[in-house]
């Protein structure tokens, strides 16, 4: 591959197409914002990305045809968004070009993964999944990361690996999408219940607890929907949940914090967690999975339920005989 396609200026995709630039790659990234583009392509630096010089093959545009020329595309965009931009982007990329979704989460009103949103909005086109443990700054600034690419089939997952691999950046080959996908959009959720232990004060024994739980209902759930217990266990599970429920530097965390430290407070929308906590607890039901850590935080996150009556009501769960 000689060219690739991001689409989507956060932090995310700069960090993504800085990678793809630096590996040789002609980079052309498609954002909204005039003003990011005019950054990126003038001074090459972006405030995403404070202090880091851009690779001068990575080349910023509001407009999507652009694209027509990526051998492959990351579509880097928000899981509530994705349905709108990939339904435009179809219309401007060639005929087969594989899509790689960084997005997670859970579908507002269809409950579909990113995988089910991209086969509905970009037909014709192979999927794969970038998901893990993962900072856009730790990316871009060259520090070891490994992560998840997930695909429809191995041979598609390798292609994208020996594309995207640099000495720093390590992903590592999946065939199990549904898995990926489970463990990307439940550990934003969980974060957010970390978040709020921290807030409150409950103590590290409980954020210990309420990560282990969380990591059972998503591991629950995937296997519920077609996924590998393996694939929850490994960089896109495991990994991602430690990642994400321990650092400030997650938006989801940070959401938890933020609705910890005074009940009533709002959530945000665009937070992936916050969006789709809801959806989650749906899956479960509708695969007969019970979510109670997931189910907390979509009635904290819709106003319905205190943190207070939130944290006595885990607590009074009933004792099983076996954990």
């Amino acid at each position: 591959m000689t060219c690739i396609g991001v689409l989507g200026g956060g932090s995310w995709g700069l960090a993504l197409a800085q990678l793809c630039a630096m590996q040789g790659h002609q980079t052309h990234l498609w954002a909204r914002s005039g003003a990011a583009v005019d950054a990126i392509n003038g001074r090459h630096r972006s405030d995403y990305l404070p202090g880091i010089a851009l690779d001068p093959r990575l080349v910023a545009s509001t407009d999507m045809a652009a694209l027509r020329e990526a051998d492959a595309v990351l579509a880097v965009i928000p899981a509530q968004a994705a349905r709108a931009v990939l339904t435009r982007a179809a219309a401007h990329l060639a005929p087969g070009t594989p899509l790689i979704l960084c997005q997670k989460g859970v579908e507002r009103g269809t409950l579909a993964l990113p995988a089910a949103v991209a086969r509905e909005a970009a037909p014709g086109h192979p999927l794969a999944v970038l998901t893990g443990p993962s900072f856009a700054a730790d990316v871009a600034n060259g520090l070891p990361t490994a992560v998840t690419i997930a695909a429809e089939t191995m041979d598609l997952a390798t292609n994208l690996r020996d594309c995207l691999a640099t000495q720093s950046f390590r992903p590592y080959p999946s065939d199990d999408l549904i898995g990926a996908q489970v463990g990307g959009a439940i550990k934003n959720v969980l974060a957010i219940a970390c978040g709020i232990v921290v807030a409150r004060r409950l103590g590290e024994s409980a954020r210990a607890a309420l990560v282990a739980r969380g990591f059972a209902e998503m591991t629950r759930l995937a296997q519920a929907m077609g996924g590998r217990a393996g694939t929850i266990s490994g960089l896109s599970g495991l990994g991602d949940l430690v990642l994400t429920c321990g650092s400030p530097q997650s938006r989801n965390f940070s959401l938890g914090l933020q609705l910890g430290s005074q009940d009533g407070a709002q959530a945000h929308g665009t937070v992936e967690g916050a969006a789709s906590a809801a959806g989650a607890v749906t899956l479960g039901n509708r695969h007969a999975v019970e979510m109670p850590i997931s189910e907390t935080v979509a009635r904290i996150v819709d106003g319905t339920r205190s943190i207070s009556e939130a944290v006595d009501t885990l607590m009074q769960r009933p004792l099983r005989e076996r954990e």
